[in-house]
């Protein structure tokens, strides 16, 4: 039986000779991280509670303003530390955190402990898309392009099982230990993280080895026409990335997105991703609120029935399917896979606002997140220069990020005010989708094209 599943898996991954530690490590780096954000992620939920509802949108706008103090000081870092000292350096700076957050909830109570909550909400919610943007930097920046279309999706089923993990610690072990002492466990596992990106670049002449195989048999629906490249090449590129100083300045990111249509075209799409998860997610809440009233057993008993089916089409589609997808569809029309069941869905919620309809949507755009979007978002930075793998990411993943979170809360609650309906707010969110279709492919055919020039 285990040999049948591992020929399966090997079969639906396409593992090349050579490629089998990287995706490992990568994988188990993923896990590490996400177990890490989902063991304090009900913390901070409780602490954002605790510190009342109608402060939520403040504290969303202290993330974003978070993200614009923080991006700058990590460019700093980048710009003057060799790839594997300021991976560490990130995750040992909030992993110090951690422990000064944890001494602080030991010693406080009353008001004084609720405004240190609110903190603490503010920097989880900078922590995660800091943590995870850096991994999908030195992820992107040691995979070459057609590895990332057959092997993100596999290395993405390693972070759905991190959350699953950590989401459990927290569950089984915050009664008997503590939710603040969870901050230590938290902590550890960062280091953990630490040490496994080194590992990971110890890989990378491999992997890039592994590469030119793959390549050669031109299977992939974005490099059939493209020349392969030679091998002496891109092991001189490998041994060159391993001690060079990326360089640059502390606004490289935000000016190389500005400049660049490509750069500023994923910004875009970002945009247009959280803007539409934030109408959807303010959507589910008033539809189910309407169905369940103040039933506090039955919402919870429904979320976790909906995460529980979201994490199960996740993993099998990031298993099995993911990399086939992507390979064989290329990266433009797998963008466009989750603004296509968008437009369906925003469609479906205009004529019938009822809860099946709602949860259903959701599911399908969640698992249609994890496990194509992102992994094809995340290839597209495969062909950008390394300077822009680790600083326009970040950008465009701590600050766009959030800034679509402020654009898509407070136009819907302005739309609100002025009297739209659950009707038209999804109307609304109809011709966002349709653009949003014709950027992912114009993005496809830009990745295309910038594959080309770098091989």
């Amino acid at each position: 039986m285990s040999n049948a599943l591992h020929t399966l898996i090997n079969r639906s991954v396409n593992i090349r000779d050579g490629e089998g530690p990287a995706l490992f490590l990568s994988a188990l780096y993923y896990f590490v991280l996400l177990c890490a954000y989902y063991i304090i992620r009900p913390i901070r939920d409780d602490m954002g509670a605790a510190g009342g509802v109608e402060n939520l949108a403040w504290l969303f706008t202290g993330t974003l303003t978070g993200m614009m103090i923080l991006h700058p000081i990590y460019s700093a870092f980048v710009s003057r530390m060799p790839r594997r000292k300021f991976i560490a350096v990130v995750y040992r700076f909030f992993m110090a955190q951690l422990v000064v957050f944890y001494i602080l909830f030991q010693s406080l109570d009353g008001v004084s402990e609720i405004w240190a909550g609110r903190i603490f909400f503010v920097w989880t919610s900078v922590f995660n898309l800091f943590v995870i943007s850096v991994f999908w930097s030195l992820v992107n920046d040691v995979f070459r392009p057609s590895q990332s279309k057959r092997l993100f999706g596999v290395i993405a089923v390693g972070g759905t099982a991190g959350a699953l993990a950590g989401s459990a610690i927290t569950s089984f072990l915050a009664a008997g230990l503590g939710a603040i002492t969870l901050l230590l466990v938290s902590a550890l596992l960062l280091e953990v993280a630490a040490w496994v990106s080194r590992y990971l670049s110890d890989n990378e002449q491999k992997l890039a080895l592994a590469a030119i195989a793959d390549e050669a048999e031109k299977k992939d629906a974005d490099i059939r026409n493209l020349n392969v490249p030679d091998e002496s090449l891109v092991i001189q590129q490998v041994n060159t990335k391993q001690t060079e100083l990326i360089g640059g300045g502390t606004l490289d990111g935000v000016m190389h997105v500005l400049r660049s249509p490509y750069l500023l075209g994923i910004a875009t799409l970002m945009l247009f991703f959280t803007i539409v998860s934030t109408y959807l997610y303010f959507m589910q809440i008033a539809i189910v609120n309407e169905a369940l009233g103040d039933d506090r057993v039955a919402r919870t008993q429904l979320f976790a029935n909906r995460d529980l089916v979201v994490n199960a089409i996740t993993l099998v589609v990031q298993m099995f399917l993911t990399g086939r997808i992507l390979r064989w569809l290329g990266i433009g029309v797998s963008l466009a896979l989750l603004p296509v069941i968008s437009f369906a869905g925003f469609g479906l919620l205009a004529v019938a606002p009822v809860l099946a309809v709602v949860i259903g949507f959701d599911v399908l755009r969640r698992a249609g997140n994890f496990a194509i979007q992102r992994p094809a978002r995340e290839s597209l930075y495969t062909v950008v220069s390394r300077t822009d793998k680790y600083k326009a990411k970040n950008f465009n993943d701590t600050f766009v990020y959030r800034v679509g979170d402020q654009l898509g809360a407070w136009s819907y609650t302005a739309m609100m005010y002025f009297g739209l309906g659950l009707t038209g707010l999804a109307l609304t969110m109809l011709p966002v989708s349709l653009i949003w279709v014709f950027l992912a492919m114009w993005l496809g055919r830009q990745y295309q094209e910038k594959n080309k020039a770098a091989l």
